[in-house]
Parts: C-alpha cells; structure tokens; sequence
C-alpha cells in the first residue's frame, strides 16, 4: 500500500491543499492575514493561499509523527531567529496557527483527540492521505517509468 512517505512531501502538501479547500470544515480565520507563522520570521505570508498549505502540512505531520501535541509540532515548523552579531537560536513557532488548524482538521473529521497524548490521524483522514499518496504516485510513474515497481501489484 502506498503511504504518505512514499511520495515527496511538496507534491502530496500541494494537493492535500488543493483538496482541503474545497471542504468545508476548512476555512482562512480573519485574523490569518496579519499574523506572522512565528517569532523568527520577518514577515506575514506572501501566498494568498498559504492558509491551506499549512493546514495540509499539519495534517502530513500528524499522520507522521502522530499522536503528537501543538507544542511539538510548533516546534517542527520553526526555526531559528536573527539576533544579529549574537548567535542564531532555534525558536518555535507560532502555537495559534497550528491550534485552530488542528481544530479545523478535528471538525473535518480527518484528526482526532488520543487522549492527553495530542491528536492522531483518524481512519477517514488516513484514507483520505493514503489515496493523494498513491495519486501522486501515479502521476509520477507515469514521467518516470521506473517508479512503477513501487505501485501496488494488481490482482
């Protein structure tokens, strides 16, 4: 079976995004526009969209790495802050990001609650990854032939 660490992480993040926007449960907060995804970073987004592909990256994340809480996956998407002639210093990210994203995954059924360990991919957003995965997959059997022993055999 074809799993979300068989395919690159760019290409299965971009469609995930892709899907998301079209589900409900998933939607840009107000605030998304003026908010900064961390201390180390200079400025807000430039991507008009980027509200869906960090949403498809915390989902990838969780699927991975899972059950995993907000305050280990900030520490996944941050990085390390300029402080000028002082040394770099690794920094996380911003926490409010990833909680509403979460929730938003929680309501769209694709996450849920593991108790007081964090959230874990649900059976429907396991589904959901396994199928972009082998999609993607697909696709990219298709430009490289030699992909194609990676495929599920048919029966």
């Amino acid at each position: 079976m074809t799993g979300v660490r068989d395919v690159p992480a760019e290409i299965l993040i971009e469609r995930t995004a892709e899907k998301l926007k079209k589900n409900d449960a998933i939607y840009v907060p107000k605030w998304a526009s003026y908010v900064k995804t961390g201390i180390h970073r200079e400025k807000r987004p430039t991507e008009p969209e980027w509200w869906y592909t960090r949403t498809a990256a915390v989902l990838r994340k969780v699927y991975i790495h899972g059950p995993v809480g907000v305050m280990r996956l900030s520490a996944m998407f941050g990085g390390r802050v300029d402080r000028g002639s002082k040394r770099y210093h690794a920094v996380r990210a911003g926490r409010s990001i990833i909680q509403t994203a979460l929730v938003q995954l929680e309501s769209a059924g694709l996450v849920i609650k593991d108790g007081k360990k964090g959230r874990k991919i649900s059976p429907e957003g396991q589904k959901f990854l396994d199928g972009l995965s082998y999609d993607v997959l697909k696709e990219l059997a298709e430009k490289r032939p030699e992909l194609k022993k990676y495929l599920p055999k048919k029966k």
